[in-house]
């Protein structure tokens, strides 16, 4: 294949049915594309915490700085419902325009464009005044304990530095060079269980009734906005995602009922501060209430800067439009990247991401290269 056309390699990565925490090949794949460029390739499997050991790759090429890293991941989420795909969800068909399979546009395509991307810069200008590295998981869609945290741990101990990071998730809304995410939301779940006492429903005296007193904590919890926003963030939103009470019976009172919610913070919240704006719902909401968490993601921004201006006029280079700098969505690696260099998220357009008949235009790949292709010359030079 050539290493240069980006749908030829995308094709190659989605043939390998990577689902997490499996790779099924494809980082061997990705490494026989960046062998030829010159990269040094170091697989490493990571197995820590007690969950499934991942593969991962890291490559380099150059030993100078600056060190620009490319991050991504070789791992897709199952096909789901095979009876709706129009296409074989590993089979990388392309049809009217469309290349259709798993991680087509998460993210084995981006992958694809940014390999194809750094092969035409070399085939251009030659080995780059600086470095260029390759952060590549197989647990982003995962756990993300035995991937690009210890990947990065691992680098940071072997003595790499980078400077800069572009992670090449599929960021654009409706279309390629809409959007880049500067930063990301963090995540925190609470588990409340309200305990009451169960009784007939005919004599309302003797119960304490549970479920009662679970809606008014979740009235208290979901009418009063946590807060108004940040210069880079949305307001944080707190959102009930499942009410349990298991109460088979019309004619008894609960005694007891549970209910989780997941907060998606912005960067003027933290774990602890959540946690108490709970905790004194709970205490307003009286009677015994239990409640555990679960912390997620970190609340994170990159702020503007130099990478975000050479990256936004590559994009409009070749779409005609600047990119809208967003923390909207969900997470991603880049809350571990953030932590080692400045990092932007750009990629492909992620409206078919985790469905049924996942696609991306053949164009778009195409398009992002070029994109990726622009970014190279101006870090680098021309």
């Amino acid at each position: 294949m050539r290493l240069t056309d980006p749908v030829a390699l995308a094709q190659a990565l989605i043939r390998c049915p990577s689902v997490t925490p499996a790779d099924e090949g494809a980082q061997a794949v990705l490494g026989e594309m960046l062998r030829p460029l010159g990269f040094r390739i170091e697989p490493l499997r990571f197995d820590a915490g007690g969950e499934p050991a991942i593969d991962n790759l890291f490559a380099r090429l150059g030993d100078a700085a600056p060190n620009l890293a490319f991050a991504g991941h070789t791992d897709v989420v199952p096909p789901g419902d095979l009876d709706g795909w129009t296409a074989e969800p590993f089979a990388a068909e392309i049809r009217d325009g469309w290349l259709f399979g798993r991680g087509a546009a998460d993210m084995k395509g981006d992958v694809a464009c940014f390999v194809a991307a750094v092969a035409r810069y070399l085939e251009r200008h030659g080995n780059p005044k600086g470095s260029i590295s390759f952060l590549i998981t197989g647990d982003e869609e995962g756990p993300a304990i035995n991937g690009t945290v210890e990947l990065l741990r691992w680098a940071a101990a072997a003595g790499h530095r980078f400077d800069d990071c572009i992670v090449g998730e599929p960021t654009c809304v409706e279309t390629l060079g809409d959007m880049a995410k500067i930063g990301r939301r963090g995540s925190l779940t609470a588990t409340v269980e309200v305990f009451g006492r169960q009784g007939h429903v005919g004599y309302p005296h003797r119960v304490d009734n549970a479920a009662h007193r679970l809606v008014a904590l979740l009235h208290r919890l979901t009418t009063a906005p946590i807060d108004q926003g940040t210069e880079h963030f949305e307001s944080s939103s707190l959102q009930v995602t499942t009410i349990d009470i298991g109460n088979p019976a019309t004619n008894i009172a609960p005694g007891r009922a549970r209910a989780v919610l997941n907060i998606r913070h912005n960067d003027s919240q933290t774990p602890e501060s959540l946690k108490a704006l709970i905790e004194a719902a709970i205490a307003a909401t009286g009677g015994r209430i239990d409640v555990g968490y679960s912390e997620g993601a970190i609340a994170f921004l990159s702020p503007p800067g130099a990478l975000a201006d050479m990256l936004g006029l590559s994009v409009e280079a070749v779409t005609g439009q600047k990119p809208k700098l967003s923390t909207s969505g969900g997470t991603s690696d880049a809350r571990f990247v953030q932590a080692y260099c400045p990092v932007i998220e750009f990629g492909l357009v992620g409206a078919t991401i985790h469905q049924v008949d996942e696609r991306v235009e053949t164009g778009d790949l195409e398009r992002l290269t070029l994109i990726y292709l622009d970014f190279l010359e101006r870090y680098f030079g021309r």
